[in-house]
Formats: C-alpha cells, structure tokens, sequence
C-alpha cells in the first residue's frame, strides 16, 4: 500500500463509467495501470446530485484489491459521521469527508482511523486551504475540488493549480494531496508539478471509447509532466 500511497496515480471515478457495466469497466482500468479506485458518494442535500452507496464499494472491493488497488471513497455528503463504519466495512481504503459538512472534523477523522481506513479531507473550491491549519495533522490525504462537487464533466478551475500549491506549503510532507474535477492530459503534468499526487480523472477516462488510451494518456501527462 505504502507505495501506492507515495506515488503519482490517475484515480478514476466510476461517477463517470458506465453503470450497466461497471465491473468491467473497473476492470479495464485495472489491467491499464489503475491503483487507486475514486468512488463519488451524493446524498441529494450536500451536493444537488444521488449517487450511490455502501453496497457498491462492497460489490467493487473484491476485485479492486484482488488487483492490489486501493478503494477511494469520496462523501459529499451531510453529515458524513453516520455512515465513515459502513463504508470501512464495505472495504473503502480511504474515506474523504468535507470539512463543509463537518461540524466535528477531529472526532470524524478519528472515527475514520478507528474504523480501520485513512481519513481524507475535500475542500471546496471557495474553501481556504488556511481552514485546514489544525487539523493538516491528523489526516492522511487532502483532496482540492477543482470543480464544485455534484456533477461530472465541469470544467476545471484554473487558481486551483495555485491552491494546490498552497496547500503542498502548508501540509505535512507526508499527507497526500488529491485533486478532483476536470484534470486531464492537458493540466495533470502541471497539477503534479504544483504538489498532487492523486489525479480523480472521470469522464477524460470514461468519457468515450477506448477506456485502457484514454487512461494512459492521463496517467503519461502526469508523469512526464514531472
């Protein structure tokens, strides 16, 4: 896991596969090269969208770690605390709450740590990277939405290449930092460069045919963007 954790990874998020045939496309990833799973979770009050739930990170976590990949598991959701046990249950690696939907960030990390998985923190692109000075010591990933959360496909917020440098500056060395929301072959070498280490790639993955190309581009542009 650890090196997975250190490395450059394209993530992509299955809020843009194809749900009819998820597992393969999953699978697909998988044989490309993908390590890390991104799983986007919408309650419909948090973010203007109903996605999915603990069931499917149970369905996918078999054959996501049967191919040494991680499960990451996104809650843009209210109050995130009443559903961190499940989702750990159900085999997420690492769960992403909002510090928006926090009213008790610490004690929901915690729980996080308690229930066996890594805990990460999402900022909304209006949120300060600042508003995370106390609590950048007890997470393991801050994710850096660079879209406002709720929707595939959006474009992507060109001062969140800024804000991710920001936020490399201020966190410790060794919390990683994701970014999600429009990242493709033309901005991932420049978002790695600025500090990420985790790339939610959706639609410029899923978006079309040929999934293994569409993800080798990405994850080619991160790492030759070095």
């Amino acid at each position: 896991m650890e090196d997975i954790l250190r490395g450059i990874n394209v993530a992509p998020s299955i809020l843009s596969a194809d749900f009819g045939r998820l597992g393969e496309d999953v699978e697909t990833v998988l044989n490309a090269g993908a390590r890390v799973i991104h799983v986007d979770v919408m309650d419909g009050h948090f973010v203007p969208n109903i996605t999915i739930g603990p069931l499917v990170v149970k369905a996918l976590q078999s054959l996501v770690h049967g191919a040494g990949a991680l499960l990451d598991v996104h809650l843009m959701i209210e109050r995130p605390e009443r559903y961190v046990t499940q989702f750990a249950e159900a085999g997420a690696d690492m769960i992403v709450v909002h510090q928006e939907a926090c009213v008790h960030l610490h004690r929901t990390l915690a729980q996080t740590h308690e229930a066996g998985a890594l805990a990460g923190v999402a900022l909304n692109p209006a949120t300060p990277v600042e508003t995370l000075s106390e609590a950048r010591h007890f997470c393991d990933m801050v994710l850096v939405m660079s879209v406002n959360p709720g929707f595939g496909g959006q474009s992507f917020i060109e001062t969140s290449t800024d804000k991710i440098a920001r936020a490399r500056a201020l966190l410790p060395d060794d919390v990683i930092i994701e970014v999600d929301g429009g990242v493709s072959e033309h901005n991932a070498g420049a978002l790695v460069a600025a500090g990420a280490g985790w790339l939610v790639a959706g639609s410029s993955v899923f978006g079309g045919p040929d999934i293994e190309a569409r993800f080798a581009a990405v994850a080619r542009a991160a790492v030759e963007g070095v």
